[in-house]
């Protein structure tokens, strides 16, 4: 009869429909990945303070016949890895320097976490640890987060002297480590406000503006004002130094003394006049407070003040005041020493 589909007709029409509708319903085995056995973590950044020892948790939810896990820090400005440690789950192989201070955790045969004893300021970062089975390697990545103190370091012969690389070497000096553009950042909501603009690690140049002004970059909204990235060996600037908990303690020791006095008054403690950073960390930690100038290891003259009062620093906020750089043979100061 005209107007009837025939049957093969009929079939010809619906069965490309029919596999088409069966496809979507159960899905595309190809638009599939294959199975994730590393689980997500439950915290992506863990937080610690320097010489503590902390675990960067990586876990499997099943194990694959055969893999590998390798642990490396992604450092920062550098399209690179650097690797930690790599583990069959039976035996690890530590790298580098942070290597010999790593070890796996192994709680139980699923853990492939990372231990790192005795954390370091250059510690800090972003670390990844990848899953490698030879089909499909897949990852997680951590970023451990050292609990610190930013604080701005400039000579004793004035502002913007350091190029990139003298600003490093003067902050590991004084026992910090340039510090991060999210470290400049804490410190900006939790009060620095500084005017002269400084390196940080990244190679950038910044300065922390609390309470916008004329003198420093007008008089716009608040924030973290920037000059880019600059030339790292010929442009000059002070530097942002980061600082973390101390493994030893600093203590405060009395007198009109030089610079040299100094020195000798803090040996015949079994201790040495303290770092800039040193007297940064016992007041951010230890809740260093003596309203009296003290000489400290670079020839300047500081003092830390947790409770601000008068006649003690003249400043309404907490932090750690400067008289500057006196000539070291000024006889009028106490000093600042660091024992272990």
């Amino acid at each position: 009869m005209q107007g009837r589909l025939s049957l093969p007709t009929l079939c010809h029409f619906l069965l490309p429909w029919a596999f088409t509708t069966l496809h979507r319903t159960l899905g595309d085995p190809a638009s599939h990945p294959g199975p994730h056995y590393l689980l997500p973590p439950i915290h992506e950044v863990i937080h610690s303070r320097r010489g503590a020892t902390t675990t960067l948790p990586c876990v499997l939810g099943a194990p694959p016949p055969s893999y590998k896990v390798r642990w490396s820090k992604v450092e920062p400005g550098e399209l690179r890895e650097t690797p930690i440690l790599i583990t069959n789950g039976l035996q690890a192989r530590g790298y580098g320097p942070l290597g010999g201070r790593a070890r796996m955790r192994r709680g139980h045969r699923l853990d492939a976490s990372l231990v790192i004893a005795g954390v370091r300021l250059e510690d800090e970062g972003r670390y990844r640890c990848e899953l490698i089975n030879g089909i499909e390697d897949e990852s997680v990545a951590l970023t451990l987060r050292l609990e610190g103190v930013v604080f701005p370091y400039q000579p004793s012969r004035g502002r913007y002297q350091f190029n990139y690389y003298e600003a490093k070497q003067a902050c590991e000096e004084q026992d910090g480590r340039l510090a991060t553009y999210s470290q400049l950042y804490q410190a900006w909501t939790e009060g620095l406000d500084w005017c002269n603009a400084g390196w940080l690690l990244e190679g950038s140049v910044r300065y922390p503006v609390l309470t916008a002004r004329a003198p420093c970059g007008g008089r716009g909204r608040p924030g973290i004002r920037s000059y880019g990235p600059r030339d790292r060996k010929r442009d000059r600037y002070d530097a942002f130094c980061f600082t973390s908990a101390l493994t030893g303690h600093v203590f405060f020791v009395p007198g009109r003394l030089t610079l040299s006095e100094a020195h000798a008054a803090c040996r015949r403690r079994g201790a040495t006049v303290a770092k800039v950073g040193h007297l940064y960390a016992a007041w951010k930690f230890s809740g260093l407070d003596q309203c009296d100038g003290g000489w400290l290891a670079d020839g300047s003259v500081r003092f830390p003040i947790t409770t601000p009062r008068p006649r003690c620093g003249g400043l309404p906020d907490p932090g750690v005041r400067s008289f500057g750089f006196p000539r070291p043979q000024q006889a009028a100061y106490g000093t600042y020493c660091y024992s272990e």
